[in-house]
């Protein structure tokens, strides 16, 4: 299948509230009319990027993954985003890719943001992470990620599309509008960044900036300073079309990439 119907929602999210963060998600897409084939949500969408993973920590079998199956089953899609999960006395700032059956993949942040003592509280991963839907190639990374292009580095086009979940405020939105379209045309592939909206418990604003790039570069959505709950299509043709046209994924740099 060439065309991915994505739907995204740029969030308002009540600060280290599970119970009302998930309510206000199920209102919202409650609207949803159409079918799509993928739901991406903000990073710690349950709670807010909060360091107080001791008290908001879940397991994989918690309310919150359990949310996400049950979600995915009633709209038929693949649902992903991360929330703080406790895992083998480690907590993990972790990206659940759920699916309509159940089944599911993770991925560990990998680059822990030390500016907020992220990297004191939860255990950075180590694995990039892959998936395949409806013969899309999927890379799905956690906000901080965005930064490191080694990691995101599209070694034999492994990818077709790039996913960014956050929590991103606005004093650096400035970044966030120009990394991602650096990350899709030097990765011939789609990025698709969901951020947040609004003031977390810290105080910080975020302004959303929520967007989806085209290999090229071109904006084919973007969203800013509201919840907003937004489905598109993107075609695998205009991927495998910029890599004819422009083949030099193959010219890139080896390396080898420490853990």
């Amino acid at each position: 299948m060439d065309n991915l119907k994505v739907t995204v929602f740029q969030a308002y999210l009540f600060w280290e509230n599970p119970d009302k963060n998930l309510k206000n998600i199920s209102l919202r897409l409650s609207a949803i009319r159409e079918k799509t084939d993928l739901l991406i949500l903000p990073e710690m969408f349950n709670t807010g990027f909060t360091m107080n993973a001791e008290a908001l920590a879940e397991t994989m079998e918690g309310k919150t993954v359990t949310w996400m199956h049950e979600t995915a089953k009633k709209f038929d899609c693949v649902v992903t985003g991360s929330l703080i999960i406790k895992d083998k006395d480690r907590f993990y700032n972790r990206l659940v890719w759920m699916r309509p059956d159940g089944s599911y993949e993770y991925y560990d942040k990998r680059h822990l943001f030390g500016l907020s003592k992220e990297d004191d509280t939860y255990t950075a991963g180590s694995e990039k992470l892959v998936v395949e839907l409806n013969g899309w190639n999927i890379c799905p990374i956690i906000c901080y990620d965005l930064r490191f292009p080694v990691w995101l580095r599209n070694v034999g086009g492994e990818y077709d599309l790039l996913i960014v979940v956050a929590n991103w405020p606005e004093r650096r939105a400035l970044h966030w509008r120009t990394l991602i379209p650096a990350r899709a045309v030097e990765n011939q592939a789609y990025v698709i960044g969901v951020n947040r909206v609004g003031h977390d418990g810290n105080e910080i604003y975020h302004s959303g900036d929520s967007t989806c790039i085209d290999p090229n570069g071109n904006v084919v959505y973007y969203k800013r300073d509201e919840e907003d709950v937004y489905t598109f299509t993107i075609n695998l043709n205009e991927v495998q079309k910029a890599r004819r046209a422009l083949p030099f994924l193959k010219d890139a740099d080896s390396f080898n990439l420490k853990k």
